[in-house]
């Protein structure tokens, strides 16, 4: 009868009603023996509508009085929850990140974690009470600012919690049962998994499937705080995250692919013209590293022989194709490329599976179900678990589905179900 952190998407509490079946659901859990903390994200749309608002009044508007928008929307959920709680019967007290001690550093709209110092919440629990925490957000170590964690930040803010309070599980309640082997919302005959291994979810989150975040997934994996993915709209088990199966009953040979995901998230940089010389390719990334934008896929052609030039094309997040695109620029002077290409109709499908690397001939059956289905491949990327394809992003569902099907993915039982329309 351990400590119990779970964390409730914006679907999960999109109304009135959710938010009383979603407080039924924490009631249940106490009553069940267990301390009870809940990170709560904010209610359906309220982020992006919050942000459109934003962008009304300001077209960039400034980081600090931005996270102080967004994170009203949490603020909304937590105290909305405590009071359905408290209608059931049951004490509950509502905090805020600061007031929960997630501590972080001081880069807005996609700050990270520096430490959590829970006191008040222990404080909560041990008087008897549930502790409801506002997800996404945090307050900046030097200037006590408010920040926020970017997408998928409640749930860091969930495992964060967890691991500092040595919680016995996380659970994240979403709008599908489970982690999926394809997005369900794509493939209807995707099958549920009842256990996943960190390395492999790392992959898949990365890749783009939205159930869970790299972010909490990667926490998780550090702290070894194992996840229960589920739905709070069914009383389904859902799937486990975790370093062993939770029964102890791994199987003698893992399953050779976990899963198919994709990503219509990116865009594609081409630098054209770079002189094939050593420390261009350092300048350049050097350069979207100062502008501190992350990449995804990197690949250079091989250069041409007359002219002694290649080209360098490299994913990263569509939201910063601009900021890239002027960092480039400015520092077209020094590296002398010819010209850059932006593309943002693009989409990412990746295989992920810890089997792959011992089993011949996934990577052939994996290209071959993408010519069956009339892909082109623009871009190629592989590690050990996980082949990743750039596409035509109106290739991408297609791509997904033969590839699902081609390594026998496919359920043979009734359809997936989203029960919230979003996969998260």
């Amino acid at each position: 009868m351990g400590l119990v952190v779970q964390k409730y998407g914006g679907s999960s509490v999109a109304d009135a009603e959710g938010i009383k079946r979603v407080a039924r659901r924490i009631v249940d859990t106490k009553k069940a023996g267990h301390q009870v903390v809940v990170v709560v994200s904010a209610m359906g749309d309220t982020t992006d509508e919050l942000i459109d608002l934003a962008e009304q009044v300001s077209p960039i508007p400034a980081g600090r009085e931005f996270d102080m928008l967004l994170t009203a929307g949490e603020r909304i959920s937590m105290a909305l929850l405590a009071m359905a709680i408290k209608n059931l019967g049951h004490e509950a007290q509502s905090f805020t990140g600061s007031q929960a001690g997630v501590i972080t550093d001081s880069v807005h709209n996609k700050a990270r974690i520096i430490d959590v110092t829970p006191g008040r919440i222990r404080t909560a629990l041990d008087e008897g009470n549930i502790a409801i925490v506002a997800g996404f957000q945090g307050v900046s170590q030097d200037k006590k600012d408010i920040t926020t964690l970017g997408r998928g930040g409640s749930d860091t803010t969930a495992v964060a919690l967890a691991a500092a309070l040595d919680a016995e599980v996380c659970e994240i309640y979403t709008d599908v049962d489970g982690v999926f082997t394809a997005d369900p919302r794509v493939v209807k005959k995707a099958r549920k998994m009842d256990w996943i291994a960190f390395e492999d979810m790392l992959e898949l989150a990365s890749s783009g499937s939205k159930v869970l975040l790299h972010r909490c997934v990667e926490y998780a994996r550090r702290y070894n705080i194992p996840i229960h993915v589920r739905s709070s709209f069914s009383g389904l088990p859902g799937t486990w995250v975790s370093n062993e199966p939770p029964q102890g009953d791994r199987p003698m040979e893992q399953a050779i692919i976990s899963g198919v995901s994709h990503d219509t998230s990116e865009a594609k940089i081409t630098v054209v013209g770079v002189p094939d010389k050593p420390g261009e390719a350092a300048t350049i990334f050097r350069a979207i590293a100062d502008a501190e934008i992350n990449i995804d896929m990197v690949v250079q052609n091989v250069s041409a022989a007359a002219t002694g030039l290649t080209d360098i094309s490299f994913t990263l997040p569509k939201t910063e194709g601009h900021k890239a695109m002027e960092a480039l620029t400015r520092a077209q002077s020094v590296i002398a490329f010819d010209s850059l290409r932006y593309d943002d109709q693009i989409g990412k499908i990746s295989l992920v599976g810890a089997g792959m690397k011992t089993n011949p001939g996934v990577t052939a059956t994996f290209f071959e179900a993408l010519s069956n289905a009339g892909v082109n491949i623009e871009l190629i990327s592989t590690s050990e678990i996980r082949i990743s394809v750039v596409t035509r992003v109106d290739d991408v569902k297609p791509a997904v589905q033969a590839v699902h099907s081609a390594f026998g993915l496919d359920s043979d039982s009734d359809e997936a179900v989203v029960y919230g329309g979003t996969g998260r």
